[in-house]
């Protein structure tokens, strides 16, 4: 076995890698820029090499420093984890050259695999299902419709040269198709100046589900089941989980075996991922094989037990795999959120600062029954570089079915307590709950049809309500006994706890009576339903554990005048627990009104100004860019809401603004 591995790459793989070569007495070597002097991943390595500038271009993927590092410190193999030089043939190659094991598949398996014409002839060869299509050159409207009836309706016609929708028809029957080539190939002369189209079949109800392989050197390749990956955002997937929902053992089983034929075709070791598009009816095709470890590989390792990264060092040492096919079941279901420094309620804007607390749940076994995992590569203190992915952690649970890993996700991510940046734990919460993805009936489509307009935050169902009103009454009631206890008190003032409230939140108002005794407290509704809140939660705590009728319920818990603020579900509520004739008298409190920025551009990011297209006194109309933001590499166009005249600019071109800074003024 190696003596030393080095890691090229970051953050939470880089650390994932480590668990498991340390697990397994091998030694490691962590490379590093300077953004990541201080940073998780080289802490836990027992060497760590300096390899340059902060941006990746110049440090984590110039192969030749990284070749520098394997020099310096001896390192006998080198595993790339995902993303950088993972999936470059040129750094496999210059590490074969050098006598360094790349822990990964062979240099033509990476290049086969890496071109998306070649990967999918080499398919085809192996019997792997693709997409139906005809990819000559179609004459005529008679020529498509036979073509069409070949392949099966619906198909999709497309132009050649095509690009932002041009040329693009979908056709369910022979007439369809005959208009819809006519109309695409005018569109395509028009566009482009080209009139090819070509003609595929058209995916309906799509799911995004992937295989995973593992190869050795002696001829041994076994699928370790497969993970469902459809919920995604601008084709960035946000949860996964394994195994599908919607698949059968029949269905499993075919795209496990052509996945594995795939991998013999073109000669694969090491862990690989083939993923397909599957559509309504269970048909899938064949859409890319990834050579080297996914992001979302700890659902496949929960429900296996399998671990990923050890396998694949022992495959690069030669070892042959200790298992056969027979012998990979599945047990349980696994849930894995990524959590993004990502603002949800911006949305999804890039989010970079410094993690002012970070208390992911305690990993293992659960009081419910199930495990938790956090792969993660920051720490509380830490900062989130704006020169990386926007990655903090990956949160995965186990429970014995998908009802019971979806109840330990919803719990586990109502304990994770994350502050002092944009994140998207409460967009993970909103998605557990959400009765479609509950059902498991989902597409590819879900974040964009039942998100249309971004996410703004969850309104909580009553029963959910009442929960966190007799929680809040409950813990309420602990606040003000202390209160009341307070020493140093004036003979003939004690101070007596009332036993009746009006808790207000979202709007709805509950008047409870509370009764306390040693275990808990009882809530009693004002329609006469009572509630049990059992928590040893003592005021000052951020993170309430509570069981409200013997379920678990965790609440994120923050102090404001008059209640709490309190996060659970994805909902952030302000809740108040008042006396009834201080609820009486908060109904009549004019409501406060937000300020009115409807006549300023506001900064929606941390960024740097990079370019003002407009000047004092100029007139604007709707749509017309103003300013150019740039943020984590990316530039955003800023542009007016509505016609107006620009009255006053507040920064100039290299300004570094934060978030709701005012750019410019409007009369």
């Amino acid at each position: 076995m190696f003596k030393k591995i080095l890691i090229a790459n970051r953050g939470e793989i880089a650390c994932r890698v480590i668990k498991s070569a340390r697990k397994m007495g091998i030694q490691t070597v962590a490379v590093y820029s300077d953004a990541d002097r201080n940073a998780l991943h080289v802490t836990m390595a027992d060497e760590a090499v300096h390899i340059g500038p902060p941006p990746a271009n110049q440090s984590y993927i110039v192969i030749d420093k990284v070749m520098e590092a394997i020099r310096a410190t001896g390192a006998e193999a080198v595993h790339p984890g995902y993303g950088f030089l993972s999936e470059n043939m040129k750094f496999a190659e210059a590490l074969e050259k050098e006598g360094v094991v790349f822990v990964g598949p062979p240099s033509a398996a990476i290049e086969a695999m890496g071109d998306k014409i070649t990967s999918k002839k080499i398919a085809m060869e192996a019997g792997v299902n693709t997409v139906p299509g005809y990819m000559g050159l179609i004459e005529d409207a008679e020529e498509a419709v036979r073509i069409s009836r070949e392949i099966g309706y619906p198909v999709m016609i497309k132009a050649s040269a095509g690009g932002g929708g041009k040329g693009m028809r979908i056709a369910w029957n022979d007439d369809e198709a005959r208009e819809g080539f006519q109309s695409s190939r005018n569109e395509a002369a028009n566009s482009f100046g080209d009139d090819r189209i070509f003609i595929e079949k058209f995916v309906t109800q799509p799911r995004h589900i992937e295989i995973q392989v593992l190869a050795d050197k002696h001829g041994n390749c076994v699928y370790l089941h497969e993970r469902e990956c459809s919920i995604q955002r601008r084709n960035q997937k946000v949860i996964e989980e394994a195994p599908s929902p919607f698949l059968d053992e029949a269905t499993r089983k075919a795209m496990g075996e052509q996945a594995c034929a795939l991998a013999r075709a073109v000669g694969y070791t090491s862990a690989g991922t083939v993923e397909f598009i599957v559509d309504g009816n269970r048909n899938f095709y064949f859409l890319e094989m990834n050579t080297r470890l996914q992001v979302e590989h700890p659902v496949t390792e929960l429900i296996t037990g399998v671990d990923l990264v050890e396998q694949m060092i022992r495959i690069a040492n030669g070892e042959p795999l200790p298992f056969k096919q027979e012998d990979l079941k599945i047990n349980g279901w696994a849930m894995e959120s990524r959590l993004y420094a990502e603002d949800p309620y911006r949305n999804f804007l890039p989010s970079i600062g410094r993690l002012t607390r970070y208390r992911p749940p305690v990993e293992g076994a659960t009081p419910t029954g199930g495990i938790v995992r956090n792969d993660t590569g920051v720490y509380e203190g830490g900062e989130i570089s704006m020169y990386y992915d926007p990655m903090i952690a990956k949160l995965c649970t186990w429970g014995p079915t998908r009802a019971a890993a979806i109840e330990e996700m919803r719990l586990a991510l109502d304990t994770f307590e994350v502050e002092g940046i944009g994140h998207n734990l409460p967009f993970c919460a909103a998605v557990m709950d959400h009765p479609k993805f509950v059902s498991g009936d989902m597409t590819t489509a879900f974040i964009a049809e039942e998100f249309p307009d971004g996410f703004q935050g969850v309104a909580l169902p009553e029963p959910t309500l009442r929960r966190v009103a007799a929680a809040a009454a409950a813990m309420n009631r602990v606040a003000e006994i202390r209160r009341a206890r307070i020493s140093g008190r004036m003979d003939n003032h004690e101070r007596k706890v009332g036993d009746d409230w009006v808790v207000s939140l979202q709007g709805i108002d509950f008047a409870v009576k509370i009764r306390a005794d040693r275990g808990g407290a009882t809530v009693e509704f004002a329609d006469g339903a009572i509630m049990r809140v059992e928590s040893d939660w003592t005021p000052g705590q951020s993170l309430a554990r509570l069981l409200v009728d013997g379920a678990h319920l965790v609440l994120k818990v923050g102090r404001i005048t008059g209640g709490y603020r309190i996060r659970v579900r994805g909902a952030d509520l302000k809740v108040h627990v008042r006396t009834p004739r201080q609820a009486e008298l908060a109904r009549l409190m004019p409501e406060k009104l937000p300020p009115d920025t409807s006549k300023m551009l506001l900064c929606p990011m941390p960024g740097l100004i990079v370019k003002l297209n407009v000047a004092e006194g100029d007139e604007v109309f709707e749509g017309q860019a103003l300013c150019t933001v740039e943020a984590m590499k990316m530039e955003n166009i800023l542009r007016a809401e509505r016609k107006g005249v620009v009255k006053k600019i507040n920064a100039e071109v290299g300004s570094s603004m934060a978030v709701d800074d005012v750019i410019m003024e409007f009369e």
